[in-house]
């Protein structure tokens, strides 16, 4: 193997992590669509599998290096949201845990000398800051638009075709 075992590991419950942000996401869109904000429901939904991506991108990265990929159980996601805003919130302080967890990863790979481990994580690093951002300016519209039919505006923008 190419990278320590300690390291694969790592990367394994990284692994679990960006498949539970899947769940996370597809339980808010759910949420979304039962407050019949289709548009948000959409956002959400995209976010979902663009989460599986990570997680993909991430195991084939553990199998390129020798290790092995290993899944564990998933917690339940919360499923029960009260408005658009608590599933944002809860949406960015994801977010915010995400990149707290791969700038561990990074950190790990520049103590251990695994040039190649930092090197590959660095995409998810920038990736992190547009989803911080995104969720946080998502957040701020939610915020403003606190009457319903402002909200009910925002969602059609969200909509994809």
């Amino acid at each position: 193997m190419m990278i320590s075992k300690k390291m694969a590991d790592r990367l394994n419950e990284q692994v679990n992590n960006e498949f539970y942000a899947k769940w996370a996401y597809l339980a808010m869109a759910f949420s979304f669509e039962s407050m019949n904000l289709k548009g948000f429901a959409d956002w959400f939904f995209k976010q979902a599998e663009e989460e599986q991506g990570h997680a993909m991108k991430i195991a084939n990265y553990i199998l390129d290096q020798g290790g092995e990929v290993k899944l564990s159980n998933l917690p339940q996601p919360k499923t029960e949201y009260n408005s658009a805003e608590e599933i944002i919130q809860a949406g960015l302080e994801h977010e915010l845990k995400v990149t707290r967890q791969v700038h561990e990863i990074a950190k790990m790979a520049e103590d251990e000398g695994d040039l190649a481990t930092r090197n590959f994580i660095s995409w998810k690093i920038e990736e992190q800051v547009e989803e911080v951002a995104s969720m946080t300016h998502l957040l701020e519209i939610v915020k403003m638009a606190q009457t319903p039919g402002r909200l009910l505006m925002l969602q059609n923008q969200l909509k994809r075709d």
